[in-house]
Order: C-alpha cells, then sequence, then structure tokens
C-alpha cells in the first residue's frame, strides 16, 4: 500500500492496548504520529489488543481495537507497547506477554513508554539491554529484573531495535525521536512546535523527583540534626557544627549518615538545599543572588554549579521551565 499523494509506502505504527492501560500512554504517541502526517509524513497507526477486544483505559475511556494481537500477518515499523497503573498485575498476563512477544517479532523498533518497560522485561525482551522507565518504578525494575540495566534519570534510551522511555508524557519525547529517525530533523521539529513541546527537552528525570520521602532515622540525635537542617538550610551546616549538635565526633556522624540514610552529611544538606532552591524558583521572582542566600548556597555561581550537578539545567532554566504563571501568551516559539 501507498500513499495517493507522496508516492511512498506508509510507516505503520501499531499500538498494544489493554485493559487498565494509561491513556496518555497512547494517545501521546498516536498524536506526535497524526501531526508528522500534516507536515510530510506518511504514518498509518493502528490498535491492537492481546483479544482483539475493546478496551477501557485507568482513566475509564474506552478506546476500540483493530484485531487481535495473533492476527497481525503485516509487519510493523514500529510497535509501541504502554504501561499502565497496575503493571504488577500486567507483568503476570501470560496473553498480554505473548502479545509484546508478538508486536515485537513483527516490527523494525519497539518502544515502551513509562510502565511498559515492565511488560518488555517480563517478556524477556529487555535482557541484556539498557532501559528506562518512570523514575518512581527504576528501582523496582531493576530489582525485578536484574538482567536489565536501568538507566533512572534518561528520558529515553535506544538499545538496538528497542527503545524505553520515561513517565507517560517522554513517550511523546521518544515519538518525536523516532520522526526525526524516519523522517528527518526538520519535520520533527514542526511537530515539536506545531504540538508546542520540546523537541529536545533539556534535562533527565530527576528534575521532576522532588525528594519527599527520606528514611526515617532511627537514632534521635540524627533526628535532630535532620530537623535542624530542613528548618534553616541557610546556616552552617557543616560535618562538625553537625557533630557537635548531636553530641558526637565527626567521624561517627559520618557513619550514622552512610547507616541510616545511605548518604554523606554533605550530600544530604545539598539535597535539602535543592529542594528549597526549587521550591522558591516554582513560586515566586526572587533574585537569584537571594535564592542562593536563603537556600545556603551563597552565590548565584554556586546556586547554577548545584543545579546543573544535580538536575543538568540552570536554575533560571528551572524556574521558567516548572513555574506557573499567567504569562504563558507572552511565550514565543522560535
Amino acid at each position: 500500500m501507498r500513499d495517493t499523494q507522496s508516492g511512498r509506502k506508509p510507516l505503520l505504527v501499531t499500538v498494544l492496548v489493554f485493559p487498565g492501560v494509561r491513556l496518555l500512554d497512547v494517545t501521546g504517541p498516536i498524536e506526535v504520529f497524526a501531526s508528522a502526517n500534516e507536515f510530510g509524513g506518511c504514518y498509518r497507526v493502528r490498535t491492537v489488543s492481546p483479544d482483539g477486544a475493546d478496551v477501557v483505559t485507568a482513566a475509564g475511556t474506552g478506546l476500540s481495537v483493530g484485531l487481535a494481537a495473533a492476527q497481525l500477518t503485516e509487519g510493523s515499523d514500529v510497535a509501541v507497547i504502554p504501561g499502565g497503573p497496575e503493571w504488577p498485575s500486567l507483568v503476570k498476563d501470560d496473553a498480554l506477554l505473548d502479545a509484546v512477544r508478538t508486536l515485537d517479532a513483527h516490527s523494525r523498533r519497539t518502544a515502551s513508554i513509562c510502565t511498559g518497560a515492565f511488560l518488555l522485561a517480563a517478556a524477556g525482551l529487555l535482557d541484556g539491554r539498557r532501559a528506562t522507565t518512570h523514575w518512581r518504578f527504576a528501582d523496582q525494575l531493576a530489582l525485578r529484573y536484574p538482567r536489565v540495566t536501568v538507566e533512572a534519570d534518561a528520558l529515553f534510551v535506544r538499545d538496538g531495535h528497542i527503545m524505553t522511555s520515561a513517565g507517560v508524557s517522554s513517550g511523546i519525547d521518544l515519538s518525536l525521536a523516532l520522526v526525526e529517525e524516519q523522517l528527518g530533523a526538520d519535520v520533527a521539529r514542526a511537530v515539536a512546535k506545531d504540538m508546542v513541546v520540546f523537541m529536545q527537552r533539556p534535562g533527565g528525570q530527576s528534575q521532576f523527583s522532588v525528594r519527599t520521602h527520606a528514611p526515617r532515622a532511627r537514632q534521635e540525635m540524627l533526628r535532630r540534626v535532620l530537623d535542624a537542617v530542613a528548618e534553616d538550610p541557610s546556616a552552617p551546616h557543616t560535618l562538625a557544627t553537625m557533630a557537635r549538635r548531636a553530641g558526637v565526633s565527626t567521624r561517627h556522624m559520618t557513619r550514622l549518615f552512610h547507616d541510616e540514610m545511605t548518604t554523606t552529611p554533605a550530600r544530604y544538606v545539598e539535597q535539602v538545599r535543592m529542594e528549597a532552591a526549587q521550591a522558591m524558583l516554582e513560586g515566586g521572582d526572587d533574585p537569584m543572588a537571594t535564592v542562593a542566600r536563603r537556600t545556603g548556597f551563597g552565590s548565584p555561581e554556586s546556586l547554577r554549579r548545584a543545579f546543573t550537578r544535580n538536575l543538568g539545567i540552570t536554575p533560571g532554566a528551572y524556574r521558567a521551565r516548572f513555574r506557573t504563571t499567567d504569562t504563558a501568551a507572552d511565550v514565543r516559539f522560535p
């Protein structure tokens, strides 16, 4: 089958859906490919389910299905494997895993979205490969499937013919990368502008995973130290200061952090200061010098180095990307 206008063979995308699938995992990539068709692309998208039946998504929305995965006779250029919030039960669904294997066997490239990586891993398709998934579940992916090398901070990972992406909206990033690979950068750029998204989003997943649940210290002396750091990140929380507050030696304080917090005192203090700085940048217009002073970094340059080291973006870029504002109409895209 060829496109009547361009004379090119359409690029066939097959999206696997199943009961409880996350809606945006499905619709995000489909919208990218549909938009690409407006700029010279020629994608044809079809949906399949393990048994060919229509499905209801985790959001309660119904999705129509073309056919069962086992009925596929035409190979795909891309197979999209979305995820779902109930992935622990999905990885035990033999019929679903068989459908995943079938799609992979009939596709030039297989791409998972969010927790769809668990389906690929459970099907044995990620053994010996690098992969990613939503930052919240990256540790569980690595623990359950030790033969997979998990890159927790990546927005998407390409290893051979398989691509895996991080949480939900990163399926759009992955799909844009596929459009660029198949149709070129100009088309991908046009799609990104049309959808008002980044063609290549700066930074990794760590910029979204604010640390709100640190391990709870067992020792009362250590809890006092942690509370003091949280209450005033701008104070001089040196190792010696923290040791004096707890009434222990600096060596013992270092050991307590290692054993109970699985980090160093300096690293913990920096994490708390990072969270405080992120909150200030998201919620206010304070100058960078003020943010740096109030959160303990001291100078804008120290603040910039910490953000670049931890998040891969500058404080200014973080503020522009993550704060809520009424001035969206003033944002211009090149």
